[in-house]
């Protein structure tokens, strides 16, 4: 396993890809915000967003990763905050002038692209970045040299559960990494359209994501949450809070089955779940 810790994440940038899991968008209230997206074709994700540019003075410039805490936005009311699951990929980045031209991947893991549920939002960004320990990557991640669904990711499955008190609940459906709706060269040939012909508009969600990487000194490092799971019931109805933890677990589906890993998440072992990429949050007031 890797050490997150040596990797420059704070020199990278944090984007995402809204939509890689069949009915996740629907789940999570925000398929009608892609309405005016005309997707590539019609199992593709709807497009790329920022959650984190290096060197920009807006709420996006705020580093929001963190391995043990997942603080509450400092705005008063109810917060409406959901875990999304996902492997979060580690690609090096290679530029021509200001366009990237290649994504070569690194490392993947278990990442909380968590989320505030605010109808009406203008940006998918506008739900993503609320400060310091708005997002969560876990502190081992897995060395890959590709993610296809056949390779790297072809072994891999996404679990998460919801601590609350002496309770432990499943969150998202524990899910296969190969079931992408897109993986490997073929996310990769994506994300390059997207970084280049991604525009953005007022009527969309989206921004020009690839514009906003020359903008923030072409950063080396990408860090790019591939989508997220869908959720179960309770899940999909149920919102952090205060004293909850938030837990998120890629692991190697030939080492372990799904029960196994919900049953250590369950007697809080999940430190010990083998060849696995877990991260653990603690939902607190900053």
């Amino acid at each position: 396993m890797l050490d997150a810790h040596s990797i420059p994440l704070r020199g990278a940038a944090g984007i995402g890809v809204a939509g890689n899991f069949a009915g996740h968008l629907e789940q999570a209230g925000e398929a009608a915000d892609f309405a005016r997206v005309t997707a590539t074709e019609p199992t593709a994700p709807k497009g790329i967003f920022p959650w984190y540019l290096p060197n920009r003075d807006d709420f996006l410039g705020c580093f929001p990763l963190a391995h043990g805490r997942l603080e509450l936005p400092d705005a008063a009311g109810d917060h409406h905050l959901q875990i999304e699951p996902e492997v979060g990929v580690v690609f090096l980045v290679d530029y021509r002038d200001d366009r990237v031209v290649g994504l070569t991947p690194r490392a993947a893991g278990a990442f909380n692209d968590c989320s505030i549920r605010r109808p009406g939002a203008a940006k998918i960004s506008h739900k993503k970045n609320w400060g310091p320990a708005s997002k969560g990557l876990a502190p081992l991640l897995f060395p890959v040299d590709d993610i296809e669904p056949d390779g790297a990711l072809g072994r891999l499955r996404i679990a998460s559960f919801l601590r609350r008190g002496d309770q432990v609940y499943a969150y998202g459906i524990d899910s296969a990494a190969a079931d992408y709706s897109y993986s490997g060269s073929r996310l990769v040939d994506w994300l390059l359209d997207r970084l280049v012909h991604q525009t953005g508009s007022d009527d969309t969600p989206l921004e020009p994501v690839g514009r906003h990487l020359a903008e923030a000194g072409r950063p080396e490092l990408l860090l790019v949450g591939i989508g997220a799971t869908r959720y179960t019931p309770l899940g999909e109805s149920t919102y952090l809070d205060d004293g909850d933890e938030s837990v998120v677990v890629v692991y190697d589906s030939e080492t372990s089955a799904p029960d196994r890993v919900e049953d250590a998440v369950r007697a809080g072992a999940e430190d010990g779940i083998p060849s696995a990429s877990v991260l653990v949050q603690r939902v607190a007031v900053p």
